[in-house]
């Protein structure tokens, strides 16, 4: 069984999803980073595989994207790296980035390395339903990964449904139209998203993105989800910690108590 699936069969709610660029704040800490992020409870970690115009993405982890270029991370490279996490690394891992450099490497490579590799899922926001269904669905599927779609306060139902119908991982709840950063709490209009998108009862699980950043706001999205991503906060702290390994373990307890 896919490990996002096993997971999400394991436990219901409260699953803590983090995010960091490859390749930042080093160029070889990505190993590093997973195995600490498994050691100190973290449920699934999302791989970011750098890119010179990341959409999407606030300041934080666009200096991140360009930190980790100038250091040399390539999704080739990537790849090298992760051969062999899977000796070690048992948790959920996806990775997460724009479109054009996975086509550039072939999306069937792309898959292949990714099924090689023991990457479970992927997320490539900026690629079109449409696109995905008619054109990469199958290959995808073929090496069994599981692909996770993003909805935005301003996706109607019927697209959100569609979603929910093809997928196979979980429907990754933005939690504004804004881009990713640090936010101190959520807005009532927020609230009243989660709330109607709770109700519809998808057959997805969901987790809730953008905007995650402490104990109090990923306490607040787990009540009306299966869990969070926390991507801008954690990357911060590994750019500001020197002593970043430390800076995990502290990290992860003081959003999980």
């Amino acid at each position: 069984m896919n490990r996002i699936n096993q997971l999400f069969q394991q436990k219901k709610d409260n699953i803590l999803s983090l995010y960091f660029t490859a390749g930042h704040p080093e160029l070889n800490s990505t190993t590093e980073i997973l195995a600490e992020l498994e050691a100190t409870g973290t449920d699934m970690v999302e791989i970011g595989m750098p890119f010179s115009d990341p959409l999407a993405d606030g300041p934080v982890i666009q200096e991140s994207n360009q930190k980790a270029l100038k250091n040399g991370m390539s999704i080739r490279l990537l790849f090298d790296q992760l051969k062999d996490v899977r000796q070690k690394i048992n948790i959920p891992l996806l990775l997460m980035g724009n479109l054009n450099p996975v086509l550039q490497f072939g999306v069937e490579n792309f898959c292949k390395k990714c099924r090689e590799t023991g990457i479970d899922g992927i997320i490539l926001p900026d690629l079109p339903l449409p696109e995905y269904i008619w054109d990469y669905q199958h290959i995808f599927e073929n090496n069994g990964l599981r692909f996770n779609f993003l909805i935005t306060p301003q996706t109607i139902e019927e697209r959100i449904r569609q979603i929910d119908k093809i997928s196979n991982g979980f429907v990754y709840m933005v939690s504004s139209s804004s881009t990713t950063g640090v936010k101190g709490s959520f807005a009532d209009k927020q609230i009243e998203y989660f709330k109607r998108v709770r109700s519809m009862k998808l057959q997805n699980p969901l987790l809730i993105g953008f905007g995650i950043s402490n104990r109090e706001t990923f306490t607040q999205a787990c009540s009306y989800a299966n869990g969070a991503i926390i991507g801008s906060a954690f990357v911060k702290m590994l750019n500001d910690t020197p002593a970043w390994k430390k800076g995990i373990k502290n990290f992860v307890s003081s959003i999980k108590g």
